[in-house]
This record gives structure tokens, sequence and C-alpha cells, in this order.
């Protein structure tokens, strides 16, 4: 696969060895592009180590601690980018908000706290994001949001993620029509049940006999994925929501 440039990539969400967004930070690195992440309650020590893991990769390597479910966080987000490594290129909305509901726990906290940071924190960077990459006269631009697959199928108990999640799908195909003419490529991926940080013992075993290639998916998986979405061969693949689930089966 033919890398683009080498280029500064914003991965939000990435507070976790086992995180899908430290594993996108992994791949991206790996093309040879510089890192700004996002971080939320994370392990400093492990924060010192993994810009140390990345950096070994010849890459810059820098982050911020925030929580993505404050109102000004976008703008915070995309000045510290600047300020240290410059105007990013690629966006990766990966950052998320999930909590356990169902018609008769779901008020309008558990709606605010989700509609945060899977919409609005979402949202906003991406907009912002491209208004900065325009007024730069930047080229080859990508935006790359992390959905769950909420066409899919039903998700009880989980009425707020699910609605805050399948809003960015919508976002996602208007917002590609609207920055095209940027060059900037708008697509979302589902990448499935991945054992990230989420998963227990008892999780992997009711899911994996729902896979038919025989294991579960990795947030490996959806990084290299990612991988491609930002690179110079994908310029031609926007508006689409991409659903990389190894054949995983619903119901």
């Amino acid at each position: 696969m033919t890398q683009m440039k080498r280029k500064v990539a914003l991965v939000t969400g990435a507070s976790d060895r086992k995180d899908i967004g430290t594993a996108i930070c992994r791949q991206l690195a790996s093309e040879g592009h510089d890192l700004f992440f996002t971080h939320w309650m994370a392990d400093p020590a492990w924060i010192e180590e993994f810009h140390h893991e990345l950096k070994q990769t010849g890459v810059t390597s820098e982050s911020l601690e925030i929580d993505l479910s404050e109102a000004d966080a976008a703008s915070r987000v995309l000045d510290g980018v600047q300020s240290t490594i410059g105007l990013p290129s690629i966006l990766v909305n990966n950052a998320a908000h999930s909590a356990r509901d169902g018609y008769k726990e779901l008020d309008a906290r558990i709606l605010d706290e989700h509609y945060q940071v899977n919409m609005r924190a979402t949202f906003l960077l991406s907009v912002e994001f491209a208004r900065r990459f325009e007024a730069e006269g930047l080229e080859a631009g990508r935006i790359i949001n992390l959905t769950s697959g909420q066409d899919l199928g039903p998700m009880p108990g989980e009425l707020a993620y699910a609605a805050t999640k399948g809003a960015i799908s919508a976002f996602t195909k208007t917002l590609s029509a609207e920055l095209a003419h940027a060059g900037i490529t708008v697509n979302a991926v589902n990448p499935g049940p991945t054992d990230s940080t989420w998963m227990n013992d008892g999780i992997r075993q009711h899911l994996l006999p729902k896979f038919p290639m025989g294991r579960i998916g990795q947030p490996e998986d959806v990084a290299r994925l990612i991988g491609f979405l930002a690179s110079d061969e994908a310029g031609w693949i926007t508006g689409q929501v991409i659903h990389s689930e190894g054949g995983f089966q619903r119901g």
C-alpha cells in the first residue's frame, strides 16, 4: 500500500494499552504519520511509555488529557495539535461514552452524557478540523469516525449509546458531501465487537460462537482498515459506513 506523505494524525480516545485508539495510533505511526492523541483518566506512566513506543518508530508523538464532554473540547484539542506538531490532515474520532440503560433507566442525564461525547465532540471536532484544513489550503484530508453497527440490529439495554453512535453514520454521509470539494474524505467504520477494554471472559465466551472465523475481533483489525482509509489509495472512498466485523452473526 502506498502511503500518504508524512502527515499529522489526530486520534481521540487512546487511554489504555488495549484501546482501539491505541492500536490506531500504532498503525498510523507505522505508516510514518506524526501522532497527537487524546486520553482521559489514563495511567500517566503508561502514557509516557506509549509516547516512547511511538517515537521509537521515528515519528513525533504528543497528547492531551481532556474530558471530551466539555463544550469547548474540540477547539482546545485542535489548538493543542497545532501548537505542538502542526495542523492535522487525518482525524480519527474514536473516543466514546458507553453506559448501560434501557427504557426503565434512561433519563436526561444519561442522554446528555452520551450526546456530549459521542455526538457533540465528534461533530465539532470534524467541522473545526475541516475549517482549519480548508483555511490552510491543504490537500487530501481524512475524517474517519467510529460507529458500532447500530443500523444492523438492536442493542437492548443501550438506548442512549445506540442512538448517539447511530447518529454518527448519518452525520458522516452528509458531511462527506459538504467536504468533497475541499479534498476531505469522510467515512465511518464499524469494527463490530472488539476485544478491547470492555470484554471479560464471560463476554468472550458468549460472543465467540457468533464469529464464523473462529476468533473475536482485535483492535488491530480495525486499525489496519483505518490505516487504509487514511492512505492515498482510499482517496476515492467517501460517505461510506464500512462494517468490518469478521462476519459477526447477530441474533
